[in-house]
Order: C-alpha cells, then sequence, then structure tokens
C-alpha cells in the first residue's frame, strides 16, 4: 500500500517507483519509518505517533462522504480524531486483495447507506485487536480493558496509546464477529464536524484530476463528432503538425481527432485549426421538434411497461365523478461540471496507469484495461479529488480515449483534456420525457383512480441495456414503484396504473444527480396539486389523507418548520412536495413571489428529510442546501435542444446556471427515525422544482408544466 500526502496544488506530484510513475501515492516517511507503520486491516493504519490513517474506497466530490465515513470508522476505532487523515486506494488493489474495499463506485447516494455496516465492523474489528494486544501485554482479560481517544486503558491505572500497541495488535488474528456501537452512544459520529478535505481545498493544496503534472507529460485536445453516433471521415494533419508545440496529430474510436502538445494552449489551438471531415449519417437531419413528437406520440401509445399497479385505474377514472388530465415535460439536461472531463494516462506495452478524477474507480480501471489490450493486474487507477461529477464521472469515456491516445506514444504520459464545448455536446444527458398525469376524483373529492403513463428515454436502455428487466427500466420508475428503498410510492391511491412508453432518441442518456425522482417528483407532486385544486382541498390536506406513514411524518414536520398555513409577507406564497428517493423520505415547501411585471423571486426553501440514521448533521444541511443549488438551477435553466442533430448549448453562455443573488435562503429540518440508512446527496433535489412550480401557481394562477422556467410567461394570471 502507498499513502496518499499532500502536495503543492500546482507542482509536481510524481514519484518514481518500480515499474512506473505513482501519482499521489508516495511514502511521506522513510524506510525505517516505514517498518513502524502498522495495518491493521484494510481500513485501519496507524502510525507510531499515533496518527490514524483511514482508507476510503467511495470517491470525495464535495457531498462529504469521505469525511462522513470515517467519522463512521473512527468512531467504531476510538481514536483521536483530531489525528485522522485518510487515503484512497486504489481499485487495481481492490482487485489483488480479493476486493476488501467491496464497491468503488460512487453514485446513487449509495457512500454511506450502502458501506455503512462493513466500514464500521473494519473500526470495531481493529479497535478490538488494540484491546487484545494491551490485554496481552498486561496479561489481563480484554473485558477489563477499554479504548477510546486512541487509548487502551485498565483499570488499574495503566495505558498504553495505539501507537505503542499497533505492532502486536498487527500480528494478532482479526475477531470473527465484533459489536458494533448503539448510535445513541456515538461521540464522532453523528456529530457536526468540519470536513477533512475543506482545509486543502481552501489553501490549493487539493489536487483535481485536471492538475495533474508527470515529467515530460503532453497535453491532448479532442473533438468527436458533432453529431452523436457520427463518424470521422478524413482530417488533415499535415496541416497543423507544424504549429507550435504539436507533437502529434491522431484520431481514435473512428468519431474523434485529438491534437497533442506540449501545452492545452497549444494543443487547442492547433485542434480548432485541423481539418476535418464528419459522416453524420441520418442522425445529422434531427431536429428538435422531431423529439417533440416522438414523445407526444408515447403518451398514448397502446403498449407500455408497467411499473406499479393496483385494482383498474382506467375503469375506475372512467367511472369517477370528476376527471382531472394534465401533461408535463422535462428537457434533456447537461451536468455542466464545474471541472471538464479529463484523465492522464502512461502506456507502456507491460504497464497502463491511469489518475483521473472517477465516481466509479473499478469501471475506470476496466476500461483502462479494455482500451489497453493489458490484463487488468497490469493497470490501475489513481484516483484524484473530482471537480464535481453528478453521476457524470460514472461513465469511464474520457479514461478510454487517454489510454487510447496513450497508447500511441508509449513511454510518455499524456493528460487528455475536453473543452467546455466538448464537454457540454458530448454528455450523457438528464433524459427527457413527458408524461400525461390523469385522476378521478368522486363526489367527496377522493382520488379513487390514477392513471400516469411516462414517454421518453431509458438511461439502462442508453448505457447499460443488458440490466433491463425483459426490456424494462425498473430506474425509470424511481419514486413511482410499488416498494423498495429506491422507489417507493407513498400514496394509497386503490387504483392505480404507473407505465412507461419508452422513446430512445439518439442523445445518450446519462445518471444525472437525482436522475428519475426529479422529473417524477415533479409530474406527481404537481398534479397532486392540481387534483387537490380541482377537489376543492388545501394540497397539505388532501396529501395527508393518501400519505403512508413515513411519508406523511416528513412532510408534516416540514410544513410546520416552514409555517405552512401561517399569513406571509403580502404578495409571498408557499407550495409542497414531497418523494422518497433513494431509501429516504423528503419534503419540501417553496416560498416565491412574483412581481407584476412576471420576476419570480424564490425567497426561501424549507426542506425535511428521514435517512433512517445521520453521520454529519452539518453535512446533512449543506447537501441538502448543495441539492437545492443544482436542482432550482436546472429547474430555471437547464435544457438541452437539437439542432440538425447536434446539441445547440456549447457553454455557460448557452447553458445557464443560478447566480448567487437567486438562490433562495434554505432551511432544513432532519427527522431521522432510525432503523434503516437513507442516502443524503441526491432525494432533496427532487422537491426543488415542484416546490417551486406549485407556488408559482398559488402566486399567479398558472400551471408552467413544462421546463426549465425561463421559457414561461410567468407574469400574473397569465
Amino acid at each position: 500500500m502507498t499513502i496518499q500526502t499532500p502536495v503543492g496544488r500546482r507542482g509536481f506530484l510524481a514519484t518514481a517507483v518500480a515499474g512506473g510513475f505513482s501519482l499521489g501515492f508516495s511514502f511521506p516517511w522513510t524506510s525505517a519509518e516505514a517498518a513502524e507503520v502498522q495495518e491493521l486491516n484494510a481500513w485501519v493504519v496507524i502510525h507510531p505517533d499515533d496518527k490514524v490513517v483511514i482508507r476510503i474506497a467511495r470517491s470525495e466530490m464535495g457531498q462529504g462522504t469521505l469525511t462522513g465515513l470515517a467519522q463512521l470508522v473512527a468512531e467504531e476505532l476510538g481514536c483521536d480524531w483530531s489525528k485522522v487523515t485518510t487515503e484512497y486506494p486504489t481499485p487495481g488493489e481492490n482487485v489483488r486483495r480479493h476486493r476488501v474495499w467491496k464497491n468503488f463506485s460512487t453514485g446513487g447516494s449509495r457512500g454511506i447507506r450502502e458501506s455503512n455496516q462493513y466500514v464500521r465492523e473494519g473500526g470495531a474489528i481493529a479497535r478490538e485487536m488494540l484491546i487484545a494486544a494491551a490485554a496481552a501485554e498486561w496479561k489481563v482479560p480484554a473485558a477489563e480493558c477499554k479504548a477510546a481517544d486512541s487509548k487502551v486503558t485498565h483499570s488499574s491505572g495503566k495505558s498504553a496509546t495505539y501507537g505503542q500497541l499497533a505492532a502486536a495488535a498487527a500480528k494478532l488474528e482479526p475477531p470473527k464477529e465484533v459489536t458494533l456501537k448503539d448510535p445513541k452512544d456515538w461521540k464522532i459520529a453523528g456529530k457536526p464536524l468540519k470536513r477533512l478535505d475543506t482545509l486543502p481545498k481552501l489553501t490549493g493544496q487539493m489536487v483535481y484530476g485536471i492538475d495533474v503534472r508527470l515529467p515530460g507529460m503532453l497535453i491532448a485536445a479532442v473533438h468527436a463528432c458533432p453529431v452523436h453516433g457520427g463518424k470521422l471521415k478524413s482530417f488533415d494533419g499535415a496541416k497543423v503538425e507544424k504549429m507550435p508545440g504539436v507533437k502529434k496529430v491522431l484520431s481514435i474510436d473512428s468519431n474523434a481527432v485529438v491534437v497533442v502538445a506540449d501545452t492545452y494552449w497549444n494543443a487547442r489551438t492547433a485542434l480548432e485549426k485541423l481539418p476535418v471531415q464528419w459522416d453524420i449519417g441520418k442522425a445529422g437531419e434531427i431536429q428538435q421538434d422531431q423529439i417533440t413528437a416522438m414523445l407526444k406520440e408515447g403518451l398514448d401509445a397502446s403498449e407500455a411497461f408497467v411499473g406499479n399497479k393496483a385494482g383498474d385505474a382506467k375503469a375506475a377514472i372512467d367511472g369517477a365523478a370528476r376527471k382531472v388530465e394534465a401533461v408535463y415535460a422535462f428537457p434533456w439536461q447537461s451536468h455542466a461540471n464545474m471541472e471538464p472531463m479529463n484523465a492522464t494516462a502512461l502506456y507502456t506495452p507491460d504497464k497502463c496507469e491511469v489518475w483521473c478524477g472517477t465516481q466509479n474507480g473499478e469501471a475506470a480501471l476496466a476500461a483502462a484495461a479494455e482500451a489497453a489490450e493489458l490484463p487488468v493486474g497490469k493497470c490501475d487507477v489513481y484516483k484524484q479529488m473530482l471537480g464535481t461529477g453528478f453521476g457524470r464521472r460514472g461513465r469511464a469515456d474520457y479514461v478510454r480515449q487517454a489510454v487510447l491516445v496513450a497508447k500511441q506514444m508509449p513511454g510518455t504520459p499524456v493528460k487528455l483534456i475536453w473543452s467546455r464545448e466538448e464537454d457540454m455536446t458530448h454528455d450523457t444527458y438528464h433524459p427527457t420525457t413527458m408524461c400525461k398525469l390523469t385522476g378521478g376524483l368522486d363526489k367527496d373529492g377522493k382520488l379513487v383512480g390514477l392513471h400516469v403513463r411516462i414517454s421518453g428515454q431509458s438511461i439502462l436502455a442508453g448505457l447499460a441495456p443488458q440490466n433491463l428487466q425483459k426490456g424494462m427500466d425498473p430506474a425509470t420508475f424511481q419514486g413511482f414503484a410499488a416498494g423498495g428503498a429506491e422507489a417507493a410510492y407513498g400514496y394509497n391511491v386503490p387504483n392505480l396504473l404507473i407505465d412507461h412508453a419508452m422513446r430512445n432518441p439518439h442523445l445518450t442518456p446519462g445518471f444525472w444527480r437525482g436522475v428519475n425522482t426529479n422529473q417524477n417528483a415533479v409530474y406527481m407532486e404537481c398534479f397532486m396539486d392540481e387534483l387537490a385544486e380541482a377537489a376543492g382541498q388545501d394540497p397539505l390536506a388532501f396529501r395527508l389523507k393518501m400519505l403512508k406513514p413515513k411519508y406523511a411524518a416528513v412532510l408534516e414536520a416540514t410544513a410546520e418548520k416552514a409555517g405552512y398555513g401561517k399569513p406571509l409577507p403580502a404578495g409571498h406564497f408557499h407550495g409542497i412536495a414531497q418523494i422518497m428517493g433513494y431509501g429516504s423520505y423528503v419534503a419540501g415547501v417553496a416560498e416565491v413571489s412574483v412581481s407584476s411585471d412576471g420576476v419570480l423571486k424564490i425567497h426561501k426553501i424549507t426542506a425535511g428529510t428521514d435517512p433512517g440514521h445521520i453521520v454529519n448533521p452539518a453535512q446533512v444541511e449543506r447537501q441538502i442546501a448543495g441539492s437545492f443549488v443544482y436542482g432550482l438551477s436546472a429547474a430555471l435553466y437547464g435544457e438541452i435542444t437539437l439542432k440538425d442533430g447536434a446539441v445547440e448549448q456549447t457553454n455557460f453562455d448557452s447553458y445557464n446556471v443560478m447566480r448567487m443573488d437567486e438562490m433562495p435562503r434554505v432551511e432544513a429540518t432532519l427527522v431521522p427515525s432510525g432503523g434503516f440508512w437513507g442516502g443524503v446527496g441526491e432525494p432533496t433535489i427532487a422537491v426543488a422544482a415542484p416546490a417551486v412550480l406549485n407556488a408559482i401557481h398559488k402566486a399567479t394562477g398558472k400551471r408552467v408544466r413544462i421546463l426549465p422556467l425561463m421559457n414561461n410567461d410567468l407574469k400574473k394570471g397569465a
């Protein structure tokens, strides 16, 4: 194992080691010191000075998983938190050690909720080994010893630090079973501790993938066919190969050209002047209105995959006293990561190494090995901090490209950087869908039948068709399915049909923060307001009559926190929404105003969440606020459109994001009920847009059913 050490962000990061370069994984001690550093298990390394290194397999991209997982290990270990540091093991090492760190994937808000059990066990096992070592030294029963604050103590007054005990503990057989602490007894976990990655970010020491520098490294700029699915017809490298700094002009993957140079400026300048001809095929004829027509057709198609069904929805609606119907639409949206895609690769015929930010280290390793045409055992990926991910860095297409370029320049490290334009026009986009909702109300205003027809893209069909279930994409029904921690539907409706007419345009869809809960919450929660209005009932009261207990509890707590139903400043209005996503129950109340000339102001959003357990309440509150930054930005401005088969938006001048003065005040109410582990980073994003849309209706009398909001006239009474 090699250990990650702090280095200057703009400095050289490479250290020569046997077999190649190892970036960010160099030993920070001498050989003599290294002999004293003890690995108690895959998760815990202890130094003689009591410093504890906790290994984190999941990726950190601003969501706080690194600190949260370290808190869980440290809690069970009983160490001094001030002495804790972290490091990333590599996916190659995980393979060599029979996947001891298990899943490296960081997405779907799974970082803590999926790995909490085994990382806590890792800390507890190390603690028991330290206690056993002390008990053996003192010749006392282990049950008489206690571990806390990086010390083991005995009732006789004897004590020893973890650093003193580590060598003896490392020689012991790990216990087969351990008892984990009750959350009510937590002293490190469950507390609002400062994040471990904040200081190096503030001081510029944090190393992101785009910061990587290796001796002799060259820079590659890439441009793929503007139309997804198109091919490279020809290019004239001779026209640019003598430009300043240019080292090589090449093609990869039959659809992209690359210029390799001494600097990014020189590489990109030459790439922009490179004569290229594309074979765009039939996809080059596709226009945005054709996509709209495709989705509209699916709304009334006779065939659809059923995601949730109870009773006979169509018969109940036909026999209802009142029928309510609405059609909503959700656009493609870009991930718009702050740090564009990039990876550095070093290839030799015997080894391939990659340095990059990735949400899935094992997928990046597999992509590198495939592109290098080498066994996985001869490849490795060194994870760097991610300059945001939002699901985009779960794919490894940029890793593959970097290796394909490096393969044509053996022995030379090459950093491949996507331009902002390349990043935005070759994204894997939030899927575009439409939804027709039809509800039947009885004479008392009770919802007796509901049909939800989704028409649009399947992410799995685009990225992982082997995971479809008899052609159906279950992920499409996030927040709508009959049960399960990922997708349980919260309303008790006696006659229900939720189905999906799959329609897949040529743009590749992808996992975008919150994924399908985003549009599904808009569809369901805005329509619930429409149904409440038709029934002549308050939206909160209407929902509470149908909601299952945990859903209702979070919504009620959030409404109370927001002061729902109480007087608001003149011209201010509330809108509400709720959903279950990623194992957590969430709700939101938005407070908005719309001026006489149609200017929307989102003043405050109150959000509630029940994720079962909370590891760091401060981080949960910040994740809620962060999710609203992303979710509201998308609701206000997020839209990718097509012209001649190509994406029209190329940078932030045409793909706008919310500015600081537009951000509302966010208040969080945390209501963990215990007994389960839910996600935090993604669930609350889903209630941002529908809560705002429902408040806009209260303010203007207008229903906004097509996002983004920038395309809608918000003038009062319109």
